[in-house]
């Protein structure tokens, strides 16, 4: 083998861009054996393949730089464990983040997906899956409030729920005769975050949808009811309603979808 590498040459057998290399030197981190008085090139000797193992293994760890360059002249099985302890809680932390971003789209892509097919007007009975979903405490309603109030108190103790806001935000009334009495003002908020601590089991439903605002469902409860009237319907436990289209997905609120359900009772 060679005496000396170019930086090139460095490069093509370590794996590390000559960019980096070039950054590492600048900041003190990693610098070649010698550089050419004349022209400044910068030239690595070969046993160097082997020291760089240890900023790029702990750099490809994502350790931040100025944590390796601190390890670098004092590092020991202990010094060592406890930067990579340290950086595993790191990452943990990140990827708990990744797993959350990615279940938040696959239930959005889900709730809009139904909402392409959906045709608003209709009533149906449906076979839904089993889902999860978190509950919050009961909401108050003081006399003359909106929708929006409580809903956004419901936000505000979102963080001591251990409620993610990225997932969409339903409402539930307790049985359909409180959704008739009210459908504006469910009795619990919560969210579809699948990892839940309430279970909404799978089996037959009533379906219905209604455009509009939060809180709006227009005839919504009453062509329900006439539903129920014909089909000699008896239902059961609680009325959940879920936006398949809210603000993250349509600009007009009046365009917004609902989705309406309550468990059927064949018994």
């Amino acid at each position: 083998m060679k005496k000396f590498l170019t930086i090139k040459e460095f490069s093509t057998m370590s794996g590390i861009e000559s960019s980096t290399l070039r950054y590492w030197d600048e900041i003190g981190l990693f610098s070649p054996a010698k550089r050419d008085e004349h022209n400044n090139y910068r030239y690595y000797a070969p046993d160097q393949l082997i020291a760089v193992n240890f900023f790029t293994v702990l750099s490809n760890l994502n350790v931040p730089i100025k944590t390796i360059s601190a390890s670098e002249n004092e590092r020991s099985p202990e010094s060592i464990m406890e930067v990579i302890d340290n950086q595993e809680n790191i990452l943990d932390i990140k990827m708990r983040e990744l797993r959350d971003a990615y279940s938040v789209i696959h239930t959005r892509r889900e709730l809009i997906k139904q909402g392409l097919k959906t045709d608003v007007s209709k009533i149906s009975v449906v076979n839904l899956p089993e889902r999860f979903i978190i509950t919050g405490p009961k909401t108050r309603f003081k006399e003359g409030e909106k929708f929006y109030e409580p809903f956004v108190d419901f936000c505000d103790h979102a963080k001591e729920l251990r409620i993610n806001l990225s997932y969409p935000i339903g409402g539930s009334h307790e049985n359909f005769d409180n959704f008739l009495k009210a459908p504006g003002e469910p009795d619990n908020f919560f969210s579809l975050d699948p990892m839940g601590n309430t279970k909404v089991p799978a089996g037959e439903y009533l379906v219905g949808y209604n455009n509009g605002y939060y809180g709006e469902f227009g005839d919504l409860p009453k062509r329900l009811l006439d539903y129920i009237k014909e089909n000699n319907l008896t239902l059961k436990g609680p009325l959940y309603s879920v936006y398949l289209y809210d603000e993250v997905c349509i600009e007009d609120p009046s365009k917004y979808v609902v989705c309406v359900s309550i468990a059927v009772d064949r018994k």
